[in-house]
């Protein structure tokens, strides 16, 4: 173990002058992530990534750090100080999974003597998911000796089922029972079934008797993250609907043979949990109000006290995920808009934070901050909507301002004080933009019909509310009607093709990335078919569908085409297959075709993200010149 110097990482490079943050510097930020807490409950472990743009990758290092802070020290064989989750209950066996090649795909699969064709034969949809085609390999759990780790019982053998499940399962995916049993998280579809459904469930490996059972079986929206409380009842976060993969999601404890829905009352959708150390209760995270905070949730049993939620923490930031308990302290991962991911402990009792790993506070200290103001528009059916309005460093408002929409992704994802290192706000501040980032219809964190309401009408309220919250700032006289943009990723990218044909000439510029452009085309080529069908009511071939042919018609982008009249951008990620490459195509080649000022900017190497250091720079730079050009 060695002396870190604090913040020595996080500052190489970065000039000592530098007054506003710029796609350079956010591009040398280490990016946080906490591992655990000591077995001896003493320190932190956490690991910093810091990416080199230069040579296009990411440089890891770990480091421990008292649970009161102090100085961090750079840890080398980090696995050992923490408690290992995988472990069984008597020490025997360490759980695990591995990709094993289940099914035939390959034409050298069918045809042994012609191993040297690059053929893929699929009898089913699921045929690729998210950034990888299917090659007939699945994740599958399985155990081994803790002395003979190569030795390894696959618990799933010649099932074409994934646990964990894919594309973004991990460790939460499966855990021991207290009796030394396993218990999985898997969608047992295959094909077709599997992308038209979103229904997960527990399942339980007996080690004794080698027979497995499902935990789950009358549920048939998602269950998933089982865990067990103190007291060795099973847990897990549950979504009641099949297909509806947005649903509200319920923290479950299964007691004495009773299903307790703990957070059925709350109006509100859980992202994860952690059971307090005495069983007593459950620690929670949920979006509220444009964050996301600590919430607490008594544990009743079988007894007649009433459930009753609590939100614990409060403030213009997001509690991102739990790491542990010290004493009556929580640590936790916190970020703002202004901040990447840090590691706090928060006070229980005194209900106080203290920041304990500072990566990045020289950096930090070293630009002037964006300011970030809370604001609520009417909207035009008479709902209060939240609207983060995002102000430049050194911001006067007796000057004129360009601004721009963002339009958030998802469509169901919260818009909270996030940290991103592309749509970044403070990034976009620093270059002279204000940023409105409304709330719209379809966000959580504001009650489940709110959340909602944004199914089966894309086009419809939401874009209203676009509009009205744009609309209310304009009004101020700070803000330059003349110079107004949109952007958005995903669903944000379809909101910026749909009003890009029904903006009646707001806006001056337009970027799209990965934007839904063909509610048609969409459908035929995304690969989770149970997303369009749900948001969308159907396929478009269902001529006496009401719902579905007004998405295909009323609410999709190419049909507004022809009202096209103002400059757009379109980055778009080859390897996206939630939402294609042509979707992006279709978009550049109408705007092209009808004389528009446009550009594609196409990522051979990337999904529905850019993950690249070179690529993310690339991105910034285009964005900005974009901008510069056109607004």
């Amino acid at each position: 173990m060695k002396k870190l110097l604090i913040l020595t990482l996080s500052i190489m490079g970065l000039s000592a002058s530098a007054q506003h943050m710029t796609p350079e510097l956010l591009w040398k930020l280490g990016r946080v992530s906490a591992l655990g807490i000591t077995k001896d409950g003493k320190n932190i472990v956490y690991k910093v990534s810091v990416p080199s743009v230069e040579e296009n990758k990411f440089d890891s290092k770990f480091y421990s750090i008292p649970v009161n802070g102090g100085n961090a020290t750079e840890v080398e064989d980090y696995k050992n100080l923490l408690k290992d989750r995988n472990l069984s209950p008597d020490g025997k066996y360490l759980l695990s999974s591995q990709e094993i090649k289940v099914e035939k795909v390959n034409g050298g699969d069918y045809y042994p003597e012609l191993d040297k064709s690059t053929v893929q034969i699929y009898d089913g949809l699921d045929y690729r998911h998210w950034d990888t085609w299917n090659e007939g390999k699945h994740n599958h759990v399985g155990y081994s000796p803790v002395n003979d780790t190569d030795n390894f019982t696959d618990i799933m053998k010649d099932e074409p089922y994934d646990s964990p499940q894919k594309p973004f399962g991990g460790e939460e995916d499966y855990t021991w029972t207290p009796e030394g049993n396993i218990v999985y998280v898997s969608k047992k579809k295959a094909g077709t079934a599997y992308a038209t459904s979103t229904n997960t469930d527990l399942y339980e490996y007996n080690l004794s008797s080698k027979t497995t059972k499902n935990l789950t079986p009358n549920n048939p929206g998602y269950d998933t993250q089982p865990a067990f409380s103190p007291q060795g009842d099973l847990t897990w976060l549950q979504m009641k609907r099949d297909g509806y993969e947005a649903d509200k999601n319920d923290i479950i404890v299964r007691h004495k043979g009773m299903d307790i829905n703990l957070t059925a009352g709350w109006d509100g959708t859980v992202d994860s949990f952690t059971w307090s150390e005495d069983g007593k209760k459950v620690y929670f995270l949920a979006p509220i109000d444009g964050t996301k905070q600590l919430f607490e949730v008594n544990f009743p049993g079988l007894t007649k006290i009433a459930i009753r939620v609590t939100q614990l923490t409060d403030g213009y930031w997001d509690v991102n995920s739990v790491v542990g308990f010290s004493g009556r302290n929580i640590i936790v991962m916190r970020s703002d808009m202004n901040h990447a991911n840090e590691i706090y402990s928060y006070d229980l009792k005194k209900k106080d934070w203290n920041q304990l790993s500072h990566v990045n506070d020289a950096a930090y200290a070293k630009i002037k901050l964006s300011k970030t103001e809370k604001r609520y528009v009417t909207t035009t059916d008479g709902k209060k909507m939240l609207v983060w309005v995002i102000l430049p460093p050194d911001f006067d408002a007796s000057k004129k301002y360009p601004t721009l929409l963002y339009c958030q992704g998802g469509p169901q994802s919260a818009l909270s004080q996030f940290y991103s290192f592309r749509w970044n706000f403070q990034v976009m501040a620093a270059q002279g933009y204000i940023i409105v980032a409304p709330n719209r219809r379809g966000m959580p964190g504001h009650g489940v019909e709110w959340n909602e309401a944004i199914s089966k009408d894309w086009g419809g309220q939401v874009m209203n509310d676009y509009l009205s919250a744009i609309d209310d700032v304009a009004k101020e006289s700070y803000v330059d009607k003349a110079r107004l943009g949109a952007i958005g990723a995903s669903y944000g990218g379809y909101s910026v093709f749909y009003l890009a044909g029904n903006h009646n000439k707001r806006f001056k510029t337009f970027i799209a990335h990965d934007g839904v452009f063909n509610l048609q085309s969409m459908y035929g080529t995304t690969e989770e078919v149970f997303f369009t069908n749900w948001d969308g009511g159907g396929p478009y071939w269902e001529k006496d569908n009401a719902v579905a042919q007004k998405t295909y018609t009323q609410f999709n982008p190419i049909n507004y085409v022809d009202k096209w009249d103002t400059p757009i951008l379109i980055f778009q990620g080859d390897k996206d297959f939630r939402v294609p490459i042509g979707q992006g195509q279709e978009a550049f080649q109408a705007a092209q075709l009808r004389g528009i000022k446009s550009r594609f900017v196409m990522f051979p190497d990337e999904n529905h993200w850019v993950l690249k250091p070179q690529n993310g720079m690339v991105w910034q730079r285009e964005f900005f010149k974009w901008l510069k050009e056109t607004l």
